[in-house]
């Protein structure tokens, strides 16, 4: 006797399968980008909320009526000046560097793939500060000068470390050990110089070993702005490729991304932002190192972390500077603060990194 088998109703089919699978898909991205967004608008929101506090708190305390008419152009007396001319260049100072330490970090983060593989760390950010104690301790230079010279050394130390690295085919792990190397031999660099300085050209290096806000104005804050215009043209044409890096090479190739005409580009501009952003307030210690991976931890995996790791330095940088000013009987550089902050977490990072493998 012969049964035939019969399909119930309600047993899925293979195309209802693949249905209900990209039905769950689409879902869950919509969730991803739902959570991404929500996060990038809280951020923004308080970066925008801690500006309007930080123009509003000091010595003088000014309403928020009277900070908004100020930035809208009338004349405020006493606050048209100290806002507009002494808090005002420092806060925007304060986004605008912190933000870019922290593309800076999370391109090199996300290109290497490694948490580790942070400017601060890997050289570059010591490279501008020792070319800039260089041109204060033995050449006598000006701010502009030293400015330039800094500029180069970012520049030229992260040449060095691409053309070491690339040797025999790029690879990141080569390219963190010898930028750790490096930043070690550049550290030692600075502290002869400063072991044979003058007390005045002391007090002038500490501004490129700290990071500091102070002396903020508008003539240095046009050149890090300009920059940033350049570079986010630069990341827009890049962004796919930045992302896609993060599969590793061959997959990345194999997506139509030319692996090193992408690497380059990015490569470059973050060393434009790390190199501005130091040249403006010297090497605000571990933004560039925290931003990327906090961030990471905001938004679900997938997509961009650039603007959540922007919106987090921007936030870190202002935060510190008001904690700096006003929390202790003394004011203290802001990278004194981010320190404070940044040597613990690089130790709980490196632990965690032991135990799980080392991404972001």
């Amino acid at each position: 006797m012969t049964t035939n088998a019969t399909t119930s109703p309600h047993a899925p089919t293979g195309s209802g399968v693949r249905s209900d699978l990209s039905s769950r898909l689409q879902a869950s991205r919509r969730s991803r980008g739902r959570q991404r967004l929500t996060v990038t608008v809280v951020l923004a929101s308080l970066v925008v909320i801690v500006f309007v506090a930080s123009l509003m708190i000091g010595k003088q305390f000014y309403t928020p009526d009277e900070v908004i008419r100020v930035l809208l152009g009338e004349q405020v007396p006493g606050a048209s000046f100290t806002v507009g001319e002494l808090r005002l260049p420092r806060s925007v100072t304060a986004i605008l560097a912190g933000a870019a330490f922290a593309v800076a970090g999370v391109t090199f983060q996300t290109m290497l793939r490694n948490p580790l593989a942070s400017p601060d760390i890997i050289g570059i950010a010591p490279g501008a500060s020792a070319a800039a104690v260089i041109g204060i301790v033995a050449l006598g230079l000006g701010d502009t000068a030293v400015s330039l010279l800094a500029l180069g050394g970012a520049t030229l130390t992260a040449g060095a470390l691409y053309l070491l690295s690339n040797k025999g085919g790029f690879a990141g792990a080569r390219l963190i050990l010898m930028g750790i190397g490096l930043a070690a031999m550049l550290n030692s660099v600075v502290s002869y110089l400063l072991s044979r300085a003058d007390e005045w050209d002391i007090q002038a290096a500490m501004r490129w070993l700290t990071g500091s806000l102070n002396g903020s104005t508008w003539e240095r804050v046009w050149p890090l702005a300009v920059a940033w215009l350049v570079v986010l043209a630069l990341f827009a044409l890049n962004a796919r490729g930045l992302t896609m890096l993060m599969l590793g090479d061959d997959s990345a190739a194999s997506l139509g991304v030319r692996i090193n005409t992408t690497r380059i580009a990015l490569i470059a501009g973050a060393v434009v932002l790390l190199a501005f952003a130091t040249a403006t307030t010297g090497p605000i210690a571990f933004v560039a190192f925290m931003a990327g991976p906090i961030a990471a931890r905001l938004v679900r995996p997938g997509g961009s972390l650039l603007v959540p790791s922007a919106l987090v330095g921007a936030l870190l940088v202002i935060v510190a500077d008001l904690v700096g000013q006003f929390a202790f009987d003394s004011r203290l550089p802001v990278g004194v603060i981010t320190g404070v902050v940044g040597a613990p977490y690089l130790i709980w990072l490196l632990i965690r990194t032991n135990r799980s493998g080392g991404s972001l």
